[in-house]
Order: structure tokens, then C-alpha cells, then sequence
């Protein structure tokens, strides 16, 4: 008799990187300090997105630099970690300077709730880390494969329960962080000392996680994070005005590949329900599984959604329940009906206030009539509260008092900034990933589209009698899904220069799933196919329908597949 045996497979080139690295420090600090070239090694760009940062260069400049013989305009791109979107004042007057001093001068609010820097030289990276540190702030595993930046409901002065929410997602956020002191060492020049205990990962190991690992926390009835699209979710289920504990969530993610039927987006299920005590337990145990589960040969399919899909929700419960000593329990009811942050003045139940401000894209610049960025500094010069980021890319300015308000307005309305009770539906339920001139991986606009997107579909809205519906749209310059386009009621994914796949028929509220409507079209393409299906549903919707819901149901054909949030029991 024979027997076969089943050789095991390549690691992806990745792995014996990071497990030769000496825990993610690698070839980084001598290739920060090579001034022959402003970029540095594949292997240091790898490596240096632990601690929050890619190398990227100007697309806009490609060609004309290759003609010149020149090499790209390389520079880096670096995110804050910002654990549920909170910066205080002072840590945003020394952001804002920063990237006046040493970056493209404008700030950017990400779709992960934190500030993402663009355009900083190789020789000015630690001078940038220097001076976020000394607001005690820092980029330790904003990117690469760990937890990254988690996300919280904004605004947690709303109520005790949300402030409650916001502490157990600052608190996993710390717990999760890597134990290694090779940031501290490239970046903030802190010498190794010699003699003393061997260095170790105690939960992530030598190797890390085999991908990116992102979490989100809501409050019912927002679901602003959208929560089934992270790795791991908690849902805060409230009691009589307390925190009684967490549904928790598993198994979301948004990339996916065009043309590789084996990568797609999909939403979490729901595992179960725990008590407040016990999110780090299971967030703990969740990770770990995937650490050892998770796919390490081929990137394209490692993170926790394809181990779950591979093997099981329910054995990936067990596991967990094994693993954390934690049974779930049924999960409790609860309802998700809204994704859109409140805009204008909200009173909290602290007594004090605060300015809900759209901001298109998250873009913070001064443009003529409209100086954003200067009138944000102003405010933070007299502000006694703080900023929240949203998950929208949108801001809060928080904790106003009533004496406050007037001053706030005042800098606001000088500086050509005041409440648009005209924001369309469309425009404040809008997203868009940043894509070229300085993504990589953009195969289309994204950023610098949107707005010409939103004016042209609004004309539509506007003829149609829908222009205060709320219709969430998402743009992305590719697949990857950083602004989370498979849950956009529209959703248009970069496929080529000017070129979009366009998906339907997400719910509004983040619980289905969008499916492909067309596979590659231009703006205006797109805007004569959808303004049919707009019209039919200003005429023909139910009561309480939403777009996304009318497009699964009366336009997108009734065989394709889809994915809705299930419950594990």
C-alpha cells in the first residue's frame, strides 16, 4: 500500500520576515537613515507599518519623473493610533502644526477614526513621531498585522452607557498592543538595554497575526462603525440605563479581489452574548485563534473572515469558548436603524454640548471661502473640551459649554464655516478612501472624485424628490474596501482610470451586504443606469424602504448570492 502525503505549503514571503525581524525592527533605523534615496527597502516598508506607516509616492508625478531619470516622489504616509476617535486640544494644535511643518499641510480624518499624515519625507519621519509623543500619542499598530486602531461610538458624554462603551474599547486597545520596543527604539532614539529579559509577544508570538485584525464597538440603535464589517465586534446591550454586556460579533471584513471569486467581502456573524467584564477575555482569545488558525501561505486569503468560512462558525465558537474559559450566551435583541452622525449643536447628558461638522471626505485644508483648518486651530487655542473623530469621517467638537457655544459659532461663521441644513442625504451619508495620487494600490479616483460624483447624482435626487433621503454611497479607488463599499446602499469600486464596479443593495444599516450591479463603468455610465432605478423608487418604494433594500428587492436580479447577518446558536 501507498500512502500520500500532503506537503505543506509555502509560507507567504511576509512570514520568515517578521520572524526574522527581531521583533519589527529589521534593516528600518538603517534605512531611515540612508540619504541616497528617499524611499527604503521592501522589507523595511513591510515591517515599518507595525508602527503605523507606509512609503508611497506621488502617482501624479510618475511619469514625468521617469522621463527625468529621477526616482519617485517618495514619501511616507503614518496614522495616529486613536483608540475611538478622542484627540484633546492640545494634541490637536500639535497635530495641526505638524503637518504644517512636516507633512502635506492638510490633516485627514480616516473611515477608522483617527488623523492619517500624507506626504512626509524619510528625513522628517522622526521628527513627526517626536512630536506626537510628546502629546502622548503614537502610531504603534495603526497598520500591519495586530489590532489596529479601534473604533468606539463618538461622543460618549452622551451618556453613561456610551462612556462605559468608549473605556472597553480603550482598554482592549491598550491590552492589545505589541510588547516590543522597536518603535520606541527607531523612532524616539531609546536605547536597548543590554542584560535584561529576552524580548517575547506574549499573546502575538515571533510571526504576529497572519493579517490585519480590526475591532469596532456600537451602541444600538447606531451602527456608525459598522460593526458586522470588523474582524471582531462588540454591541452594547443596555439594560435600564446600564451597560449589561456585549453581543459579540465575528468574522467581517471588506476586501476582496476583482476577478478572484475566492476573496469577498462578508459580514460577521453574531457568536453570542457576554458580560462588560469579560471583553478582553474573548477579544483575547478571538485573536489568538486566529494567530494560530489563520492562513499564513497566502495573503490574499489570511484574514479571520476565511478562517471562519473555512472551518466553521461553530467550531470557531468552541474554540473561543475553550480557549477563554467563556461560554456565550444567547444573544440578546437589539436593532441597528441609523449610520449618520448627528450634525449641528447636540446637547449631552453632562450638561455640556457639542458641534456635529461634516466634512466631506475627512479632508481638513483651507480652501478660499472656507478656512477649516484654521478655524479648528483657533478653536482648539480656547477649547476646554476635546475632538471626537467619527467614524464618517466626520468631527465632533466636544464637551462645549454653554459659555462656549456662542464663541465656537462666532469662529466658525468668521471663518466661512456654518450648519448646512442643505446637506443633502446623499452627500452626509458619503465615504471615500483617499486612492490616487498617492495610494499605491488606487486603480481609480476616489477622494478627488467624490465631489463631482455627489453633484451629478444629487441633480437626480433633486428631479426624483429625494434629495433629503438618506442613501449611503461609498467610493473607493479599489477593492481593498477601506471606506467599506460593499455596505453603501451604492457603492462604486475602482476597477480602472475613470472605471467603477457598481454594487447595490446593501441595507442602510450595515447588516447586508451590496452585490455587483455592473462590472466596470465610468461616472456618467453609472448615472444612466441608476437613474431609472431612481425614479422607480420615488414611485414605487414601500413605506419605510430604503434605497438599498428597494434595489435587492425590485432591480438586482433574485439569484445572485448575498450575505446578511446570521446568529450563531
Amino acid at each position: 500500500m501507498s500512502s500520500e502525503t500532503t506537503e505543506p505549503k509555502p509560507l507567504s514571503a511576509n512570514e520568515p520576515l517578521k520572524a526574522g525581524s527581531n521583533f519589527l525592527r529589521g534593516d528600518i533605523a538603517r534605512d531611515l537613515a540612508d540619504t541616497s534615496t528617499g524611499g527604503i527597502s521592501e522589507g523595511s516598508n513591510q515591517l515599518s507599518k507595525f508602527h503605523g506607516m507606509y512609503i508611497q509616492d506621488d502617482r501624479d508625478l510618475r511619469n514625468t519623473l521617469k522621463k527625468a531619470g529621477r526616482e519617485k516622489a517618495f514619501a511616507f504616509m503614518l496614522r495616529v493610533r486613536l483608540p475611538g476617535g478622542r484627540a484633546t486640544a492640545q494634541q490637536w494644535l500639535v497635530l495641526d502644526r505638524l503637518a504644517d511643518e512636516v507633512a502635506a499641510p492638510s490633516l485627514r480624518l480616516t473611515t477608522r477614526q483617527t488623523f492619517q499624515f500624507h506626504g512626509v519625507l524619510k528625513g522628517n519621519v522622526k521628527r513627526l513621531v517626536k512630536g506626537m509623543h510628546e502629546v502622548l500619542l503614537d502610531s504603534i499598530a495603526a497598520c500591519g498585522d495586530v489590532n489596529r486602531n479601534v473604533m468606539a461610538p463618538p461622543n460618549p458624554e452622551r451618556s453613561p452607557l456610551l462612556q462605559q462603551v468608549y473605556s472597553d474599547a480603550v482598554a482592549w486597545s491598550e491590552f492589545a498592543l505589541p510588547k516590543s520596543r522597536a518603535y520606541h527604539e527607531i523612532f524616539l532614539d531609546e536605547e536597548l538595554v543590554a542584560g535584561g529579559e529576552p524580548e517575547s509577544e506574549p499573546m502575538y508570538g515571533a510571526t504576529y497575526l497572519p493579517r490585519k485584525f480590526k475591532v469596532g464597538f456600537s451602541l444600538p440603535p447606531s451602527n456608525d462603525v459598522d460593526v458586522f464589517s470588523q474582524d471582531l465586534g462588540f454591541i452594547a446591550i443596555g439594560e435600564g440605563g446600564r451597560l449589561a454586556g456585549y453581543n459579540v460579533t465575528a468574522g467581517g471584513g471588506m476586501g476582496m479581489s476583482h476577478g478572484n471569486a475566492e476573496t469577498y467581502p462578508r459580514l460577521a456573524d453574531v457568536l453570542g452574548f457576554i458580560p462588560a467584564d469579560k471583553v478582553n477575555t474573548i477579544a483575547k482569545a478571538v485573536l489568538e485563534t486566529q494567530r494560530d488558525y489563520g492562513d499564513r501561505t497566502n495573503r490574499k486569503h489570511a484574514r479571520l473572515k476565511y478562517t471562519i468560512a473555512d472551518r466553521g462558525v461553530a467550531w470557531f465558537k468552541a474554540e473561543v469558548e475553550k480557549r477563554s474559559g467563556v461560554t456565550f450566551e444567547p444573544a440578546r435583541p437589539f436593532e441597528f436603524t441609523k449610520i449618520s452622525d448627528p450634525l449641528g449643536w447636540q446637547e449631552c447628558a453632562d450638561g455640556t454640548w457639542f458641534y456635529g461638522l461634516h466634512i466631506l471626505s475627512g479632508r481638513i485644508k483651507d480652501v478660499p471661502g472656507c478656512a477649516l483648518k484654521t478655524a479648528l486651530r483657533e478653536i482648539a487655542g480656547m477649547h476646554t473640551g476635546d475632538f471626537r473623530l467619527t467614524p464618517s469621517q466626520n468631527l465632533s467638537i466636544s464637551g462645549v459649554t454653554a459659555g462656549q457655544k456662542p464663541v465656537i459659532e462666532a469662529i466658525l461663521a468668521k471663518h466661512g464655516i456654518t450648519e448646512d441644513a442643505t446637506l443633502s442625504g446623499l452627500r452626509i451619508n458619503a465615504l471615500s478612501c483617499v486612492a490616487l495620487p498617492t495610494c499605491g494600490l488606487a486603480l481609480a479616483e476616489s477622494e478627488r472624485a467624490l465631489p463631482e460624483i455627489l453633484e451629478k447624482f444629487e441633480a437626480v435626487l433633486d428631479e426624483a424628490g429625494l434629495r433629503d433621503d438618506e442613501i449611503s454611497i461609498r467610493v473607493t479607488g479599489c477593492p481593498n474596501g477601506c471606506a467599506r463599499p460593499y455596505l453603501g446602499e451604492i457603492g462604486l469600486v475602482g476597477k480602472a482610470p475613470n472605471k467603477y464596479a457598481l454594487y447595490l443593495g446593501a441595507s442602510y444599516n450595515g447588516t447586508r451586504l451590496n452585490r455587483l450591479a455592473a462590472p466596470s463603468l465610468t461616472v456618467d455610465e453609472t448615472l444612466t443606469f441608476l437613474t431609472p432605478a431612481i425614479k422607480r423608487y420615488a414611485a414605487e418604494r414601500e413605506p419605510g424602504e430604503g434605497f438599498g433594500d428597494f434595489c435587492d428587492r425590485a432591480i438586482l436580479p433574485k439569484d445572485a448570492t448575498l450575505h446578511s447577518v446570521g446568529t450563531v446558536d
